[in-house]
């Protein structure tokens, strides 16, 4: 028996299509049924953010469509339609609640300013006493700019707000030690894993790829949004949407899915936002003795340690940080451009000014603005 979450404030919960809909199209019933386990954690005084999928789904069920179209064009007229309809019955199930609609694509996290602007909005929101419905923007997405999934999407939205819980409700019950074949389940080979201590290379082999024409997740993006959100120091409860009361059933601690402990040491909010929710604009290759500096005494990037660059990029973008071997490190904000790292690689600190003709900064990316898993404990 899992111990009752105590003191929630904030949770993220997340709602599959395979949730929502049913033969192509959105199950009313289940709307309902989510929608008022929603009202359940708001009278509780929990502040609630739904990412709910199903947009898509909708689309084709208003038009009849049986398979999901590839072409991203078709998807996107699909959105268009079925997120009208999907709010439209949340609208209808949440009241006397009201809820607002929050459609995102990456670039509204990727940068510094509107990733601020969107937690404020959704601060706003939460102050007037409104659920907010946050989706990807598929309607206007293209594939540079799409979070792949809505997993993802919730556990950068639960970073965002440092959520206490993300909850991920899914027709995947689970990590399961094994894929759900008959013939394992009634060996008692497959059994789902109560509780996830540390998401491990091991633990990610047990994640199998399950797509099918309306989702594009499985345990796999479950696994990875779970991993961001445990980076942040949050907990992640991987559970069966359609079961009934299940939201209830998982704050009270019965032993529901699969529960995802978070790491020990929270990320501050600016580095989680460099890790996850900014995406790179450049590598940046660096020698042994600055791998050292950063993985095992927390230092800051210089100059000196720094032997070539890929990409063009300006102050202020995110860049990886990759060694020799084009490992990667870790991932900062740059103080200087490409260009300019072009001309100071290799150079000791005091020497930036000659070669340049100024000095910003001693550093090419600062600790604070530095995320280096390995060296977190160390900074």
């Amino acid at each position: 028996m899992r111990k009752t979450f105590i003191n929630l404030k904030k949770i993220v919960v997340k709602v599959g299509t395979k949730v929502l809909t049913k033969d192509g199209c959105l199950e009313e019933k289940q709307i309902e049924n989510i929608s008022n386990q929603i009202k359940w954690l708001v009278k509780k005084g929990i502040k609630v953010i739904l990412v709910s999928s199903g947009a898509i789904g909708a689309g084709m069920g208003i038009l009849g469509f049986k398979k999901r179209r590839r072409l991203l064009p078709l998807q996107q007229g699909l959105a268009a339609i079925g997120q009208n309809e999907l709010m439209n019955k949340y609208s209808k199930f949440l009241r006397p609640n009201l809820a607002a609609q929050i459609l995102l694509t990456r670039e509204d996290l990727n940068q510094r300013q509107r990733y601020l602007n969107v937690r404020n909005s959704l601060l706003t929101l939460w102050q007037w006493n409104v659920v907010p419905i946050v989706n990807e923007n598929d309607s206007v997405s293209v594939e540079e700019i799409k979070f792949g999934d809505n997993d993802q999407l919730a556990s950068l939205v639960a970073n965002l707000i440092s959520a206490d819980l993300l909850l991920i409700l899914s027709d995947v019950g689970g990590l399961r030690s094994s894929p759900p074949a008959p013939r394992l389940r009634r060996a008692g080979q497959n059994e789902i894993i109560s509780v996830v201590e540390k998401i491990t290379p091991t633990i990610e082999k047990m994640a199998f790829k399950e797509k099918g024409d309306l989702t594009k997740g499985g345990m796999v993006s479950k696994i990875q949004a779970a991993r961001i959100a445990a980076n942040g120091g949050i907990p992640t409860v991987v559970a069966q949407g359609r079961e009934k009361g299940i939201i209830e059933k998982v704050i009270k601690g019965e032993q529901k899915g699969t529960l995802f402990l978070p790491c020990q040491k929270r990320l501050k909010a600016r580095k989680s936002w460099i890790a996850f929710s900014s995406l790179p604009h450049g590598d940046v290759i660096i020698d042994q003795g600055a791998k050292e500096a950063l993985v095992k005494k927390g230092k800051s990037l210089l100059c000196s340690g720094i032997i070539g660059i890929y990409g063009k990029f300006k102050i202020g973008d995110i860049v990886r940080i990759l060694d020799k071997d084009k490992k990667e490190l870790g991932r900062g904000l740059v103080h200087y451009s490409s260009q300019e790292i072009e001309q100071i690689k290799g150079l000791q600190s005091n020497q930036i000014e000659a070669e340049l003709g100024y000095k910003d900064y001693e550093e090419v990316i600062h600790r604070d603005n530095l995320y280096c898993p390995a060296g977190e404990e160390s900074g």
